[in-house]
């Protein structure tokens, strides 16, 4: 071994020192780990708001994590530019063994993954990825003939015959930092505004989870007016909790719990094994939907000035705060897809744009979903009725009446169509559509 050589623990969707996969592996080797984020400019130059939420999230974590570090004498190099650039400028400057991080399955980040193999392969540096932000991934959970599975309810009941035979493992990264850390000075992090966003100052949802929650999980999840959800779905993304953590909560508490979690692996493995889904239907005959789109009313659902209150209080929500209650995602959803006859993608985008939680396989996993166009077993003519949604599961109106107070009043516009009216002209346009394949 040579003692001079370090390894690079390269933190992207694993903003945690608990439970990292990665970051275990990279602290049990002989070689001292320097810990590295990258401020990925491939990624942030295509963010047109530069109030973006998630970036403030993701600033304010890493220097969360600095901080952390920096308490047991070591530090978080922290830098801004494009992957490859940055990546070289490293080479050059330290003296590198290995280099560990966590798998992701985004179409991005496998040619950003497999661009940075390649040059540390010049070099002679390994680069090593472990599974960390799903329990189950790729194919670990497939069909009897080795082909991925495409519908939910199949893939669910593998999942858990799979997890009675491999039980959930944390791994103890936390308690070997001391010992594997490089030591060195703090180092300084580039400020936020001159990567050209605004410091946004957000109220973060606590990184815990009660088990009271848990029990009560499946009767309050779908009140959008009550504290029923963990609002953990942002930590999830970005990696500051550990998905084990949780997924051996759920086992525990909450069957319905796990199910939402084994959803987030589920999608994930579709957009891995599918990545066409990206931009197009996962049933490719929808992509011959004759979609209307209709700008003015597409600005009036983005704004919550439809006429539905329902719809326009999550709106309003997801513009406000970044986040917006599951059970109105659908709803909104499916309002834009099937009462506007709004592309999907449209709504995907702006969610993308809006969501503190966005995480592309999720995101798009729901919007297709909606549509009708993902791997759902359900017919395209389900079309959610706004008004027995709210009566269902907001009847005393206290979720509207918090983000669409006006609702009562003179000011409020007449719904922007019918719902009758709508949900026959859907159903009509589907037909034809898928006809016509």
């Amino acid at each position: 071994m040579d003692s001079d050589k370090i390894n690079i623990f390269w933190f992207r969707r694993d903003l945690r020192l608990e439970d990292n996969v990665g970051l275990f592996h990279a602290l049990s080797t002989e070689n001292k780990v320097l810990p590295l984020f990258i401020f990925d400019k491939d990624i942030l130059e295509k963010l047109e708001d530069k109030n973006d939420k998630r970036v403030s999230f993701i600033y304010q974590t890493i220097i969360s994590l600095k901080k952390q570090l920096e308490e047991m004498g070591s530090t978080l190099l922290v830098k801004y530019g494009h992957p490859t650039e940055v990546w070289k400028e490293i080479i050059t400057s330290y003296n590198i063994n290995s280099v560990y991080c966590s798998h992701d399955y985004e179409p991005y980040a496998i040619q950003r993954d497999l661009a940075i193999n390649n040059l540390l392969n010049t070099s002679k540096i390994s680069f090593l990825t472990f599974k960390d932000q799903c329990i189950f991934e790729k194919s670990e959970v497939v069909k009897d003939d080795g082909k991925p599975y495409t519908v939910f309810t199949p893939y669910s009941k593998k999942w858990l015959a799979l997890l009675a035979t491999k039980p959930i493992v944390c791994v103890e990264s936390n308690s070997i930092l001391a010992k594997g850390l490089i030591q060195t000075p703090p180092m300084p992090i580039i400020p936020l505004q001159d990567m050209g966003f605004n410091v946004t100052h957000l109220a973060i949802p606590p990184l815990t989870v009660e088990k009271e929650l848990l029990l009560k999980y499946a009767q309050k999840r779908d009140i959008p007016s009550e504290s029923g959800t963990s609002r953990l779905s942002v930590h999830l993304r970005f990696g500051t909790i550990s998905i084990r953590k949780l997924a051996l909560m759920g086992n525990s508490y909450s069957a319905t719990w796990l199910n939402e979690l084994i959803w987030r692996d589920f999608y994930m493995m579709i957009l891995y094994h599918f990545p066409h889904v990206v931009h197009g239907s996962f049933k490719r005959q929808y992509d011959n939907i004759k979609w209307l789109n209709n700008k003015i009313q597409f600005e009036r659902w983005c704004t919550g000035q439809t006429g539905y209150p329902i719809v326009d209080a999550g709106m309003r929500e997801l513009n406000a705060t970044g986040f917006m209650h599951n059970r109105v995602r659908m709803i909104v959803a499916s309002f834009l897809v099937k009462h506007l006859l709004i592309d999907w993608r449209w709504g995907e985008a702006y969610f993308a744009s809006k969501l503190l939680d966005f995480d592309l396989s999720a995101n798009n996993g729901g919007w297709q979903w909606a549509a009708g166009s993902g791997c759902d077993a359900a017919p395209y003519f389900r079309v959610f009725n706004p008004y027995l949604q709210t009566e269902k599961f907001d009847p005393q109106l206290k979720y509207v009446k918090k983000w669409v107070p006006e609702f009562q009043e003179f000011t409020y516009p007449q719904p922007i169509v019918k719902h009758e009216l709508a949900r026959n002209r859907a159903l009509e346009v589907y037909k034809q559509g898928l006809q016509e394949v």
